[in-house]
């Protein structure tokens, strides 16, 4: 995942159509939000004076829990940014993913409990899935007694109903597709179920339901990240005789502990509890909360104030402070704030991609040279200066743990200067270095163009529009090739924590497409394609270590740098359990004073 911030919707709230008994009802619904919030928001420092500052110890959210009370009612407030899609399958953003919890269910989910929060647990399902030995399919049973809001039971058919949506290209957009690369047949494409109008509607012939409680996928390779794909929103099901389309984010059905009652531009979105919500059939979330606000389009210094200030108790951005909020949060022994702040990596590396394609990095001893020159430690530096970070010379996220030996090299100049005559331009050469129009991005650009001048690499810096960068400046490798991007300042972070799902991307040759490319490198080498496939198969840290190492090898990309957040927890915040995939704290177990 490049980048997920940029997606929005387009359409008004459904209630906002007509007035009908639903709009009566919705209206009302905002007259209640509206008093939440002025309640909930309002009032600044000033109006929470009754309410201590906790102060459990900084980082005690990322491996246990903070605040922990098993205390239910209240409401639980939310500030978040703008909101990309409350429809489960047109989301892409882990904010609201988080946000998702509350009321899309899915087989299988993240696990609640203290520092395992990267581990599946069953959910709508009985079990994390069976696999076939083949490891071509997967069976799945869903519990009993999981029923929708409506009140009507959900069965496999709207798991599988949930799942056709994301084929349909040219209404459902935005969402991650994974399963349409793991389950669609090339040669007989599925269209999605707005084009399928076959009176049985067999639907999706690669997801078989031969019963309300069985589910099969049927998968074009193995593939042993499945489960992760299935713990997406954009996998949870949805009834048929209530989908809307592209306006179904606008009032989702509830399959959680909670629905979603108003959806306001101005004021917000209002969860409350779900009535169909059988806290038997489900061991993840807790639903302490009476009702749960959402204040959205709030920018982040707003977030951070609105937490600090304690007229919100979670930001959901999944981004941590901004770095004018960083300095308030130094490690001192007289600093409450400190002790409300948890500490943890993202997942996301900063890192230079050479492509293989453009010259002179179509060799491999030039490439060498890049690496050589590189200084780590100073790029980290200036990371620093306007964020966090830690220095990484390894394609592979801390948290994933078990991973390729962190080595940490120091720039070596003279062994830079040494592969330059091997690649034939001793006297060093000029390439183009582009980066992401952003005053950080660029401020690390011309610190890496600095650093390759001493040994004669001559690396023009230039900064290409955001909005346009990782679609098509970057992502597409024709476009690269014809500007002469030698190098490119890239950003990588993976949908779900597995080796596969941050390496496959980047070094799989077969994943190059000439539009949303994320091999900036555009390598493609059978070697290594095959063990790619090895390690899909297995599933084993060891089989995906020889692919990092094995891609180490052959210079293409520089690891530079992961990137480094601080969470605050609201000073009500009760059961602050930081969700790594999601890097905030978790809302399916958060409860509030």
């Amino acid at each position: 995942m490049a980048t997920s911030s940029e997606r929005s919707t387009s359409r008004g709230p459904a209630w906002a159509r007509g007035w009908s008994r639903r709009r009566i009802v919705a209206v009302a619904a905002v007259v209640v939000l509206v008093v939440v919030l002025a309640v909930s928001f309002g009032g600044g420092a000033g109006g929470r004076a009754d309410v201590p500052v906790l102060a459990d110890g900084a980082d005690v959210g990322v491996t246990g829990v903070r605040s922990p009370s098993e205390r239910a009612g209240g409401t639980l407030r939310v500030a978040a940014p703008v909101i990309d899609s409350l429809d489960p399958q047109r989301s892409y953003t882990p904010g609201v993913w988080n946000l998702m919890r509350l009321y899309a269910r899915t087989l299988v989910t993240y696990s609640s409990e203290p520092g395992a929060t990267d581990q599946l647990v069953p959910d709508l399902a009985t079990d994390l899935g069976t696999p076939s030995d083949d490891g071509l399919s997967w069976t799945f049973t869903l519990r009993e007694g999981v029923r929708f809001h409506t009140g009507r039971p959900i069965t496999s058919r709207d798991v599988k109903y949930g799942i056709e949506r994301t084929f349909a290209s040219d209404v459902i957009v935005g969402g991650p597709t994974y399963v349409v690369d793991l389950l669609d047949d090339p040669a007989n494409q599925y269209a999605g179920p707005y084009q399928d109008e076959a009176a049985d509607r067999l639907g999706l012939a690669s997801v078989e339901t031969p019963d309300d409680a069985t589910i099969i996928f049927r998968l074009r390779a193995p593939q042993s990240d499945f489960p992760f794909v299935l713990a997406l929103p954009s996998s949870s099901p949805v009834p048929i005789e209530s989908d809307t389309g592209e306006a179904y984010g606008n009032a989702p059905i509830s399959s959680g502990p909670y629905v979603i009652t108003s959806i306001d531009a101005a004021t917000g979105i209002l969860l409350e509890r779900n009535d169909q919500w059988d806290p038997a059939t489900d061991g993840v979330r807790t639903a302490l909360p009476d009702r749960v606000v959402v204040r959205t389009g709030m920018s982040g210094l707003e977030r951070d104030q609105a937490v600090l200030a304690g007229s919100a108790d979670i930001d959901l951005s999944g981004t941590g402070v901004q770095p004018a909020t960083t300095s308030r949060l130094a490690i001192e022994d007289d600093n409450p704030l400190r002790e409300r702040a948890d500490d943890l990596t993202t997942g996301a590396i900063r890192m230079l991609a050479l492509p293989t394609d453009v010259a002179p990095m179509d060799n491999p001893a030039c490439r060498t040279a890049v690496a050589a020159a590189v200084d780590r430690h100073a790029v980290q530096e200036e990371l620093s200066r306007q964020g966090n970070a830690v220095r990484s010379s390894r394609l592979w996220p801390r948290a994933l743990g078990d991973g390729p030996e962190e080595s940490d090299p120091r720039p070596d100049q003279a062994a830079a200067r040494a592969a330059l005559a091997d690649c034939g331009q001793p006297e060093g050469f000029d390439t183009v270095l582009a980066v992401l129009d952003s005053q950080l991005s660029v401020k690390v650009a011309e610190e890496v163009a600095g650093q390759l001048a001493e040994v004669g690499i001559r690396a023009e810096v230039r900064p290409l529009d955001g909005s346009t960068f990782y679609a098509t400046d970057v992502g597409n490798p024709d476009n690269v090739a014809a500007n002469g991007y030698g190098i490119i300042l890239t950003t990588w972070t993976a949908d779900f924590p597995t080796p596969g799902s941050f390496l496959a991307p980047l070094v799989d040759g077969r994943t190059i497409s000439s539009a949303g490319n994320t091999n900036y490198a555009r390598l493609n080498d059978p070697g290594i394609n095959s063990l790619v496939d090895s390690a899909r198969a297995t599933g084993e840290d060891a089989a995906w270590r020889e692919v990092a190492v094995t891609v180490g090898s052959a210079s293409v990309y520089v690891p530079l740098a992961e990137t480094r957040v601080q969470l605050v927890s609201g000073q009500r915040l009760r059961n602050g359990l930081v969700m790594r995939p999601y890097i905030g704290y978790d809302l399916a177990t958060a409860g509030v004073r």
